[in-house]
């Protein structure tokens, strides 16, 4: 049999077979590897840190500094069409600020990614809801943002002359992309 085995003999591929594995654990790890393999064939430069013991997964290369990434993925969906899981990191604790950059968030029944920024769930929340089907979501911005990854988050702050004790006419600006 060749390296890709049934899909040679033109059956295709169960992208969504990480759903079927029985144990959280086994689908965390389906779920690292199929974010590894997307964000590499969008060009990026995916590394995985040795062993089990670092706070986040994968790390994801930007302009020669390292986005951390926490894989997250869920199969449990409500009533209501909501999808729901814990964001939570060792010891059943929240992660603390300095040791995630992102959540990559898989809901393994859809096949939808969220790419959100820490700041966004990672100190108030240890719980997270998705609705995908509602017009109005709160993370829906962050479906399928891969482009964070690459691009990182622009921040420009801007002062007025007079708050800045300057009268030169000028508006003073800080652009830092982060």
């Amino acid at each position: 049999m060749d390296w890709m085995g049934s899909r040679a003999k033109g059956k295709s591929v169960d992208r969504l077979a990480g759903g079927k594995l029985k144990g959280c654990k086994e689908r965390g790890e389906w779920a690292e590897m199929y974010f590894s393999m997307l964000a590499a064939g969008l060009g990026m430069k995916v590394l995985r840190p040795y062993g089990q013991t670092g706070v986040y997964d994968l790390g994801v290369e930007r302009l020669g500094r390292l986005q951390r990434v926490q894989v997250k993925s869920t199969i449990y969906r409500r009533r209501n069409g909501e999808y729901s899981l814990n964001v939570m990191g060792p010891g059943r604790k929240m992660y603390a600020p300095g040791t995630v950059d992102f959540f990559a968030i898989l809901l393994i029944p859809v096949d939808y990614w969220y790419i959100v920024p820490y700041e966004v769930i990672g100190r108030t929340n240890s719980s997270v809801h998705f609705t995908p089907a509602a017009q109005r979501q709160k993370y829906g911005e962050y479906r399928e943002a891969w482009d964070l990854l690459r691009s990182g988050v622009t921040i420009q702050a801007c002062g007025e002359d007079a708050v800045l004790g300057r009268d030169d006419g000028f508006e003073r600006c800080t652009v830092m992309v982060v």
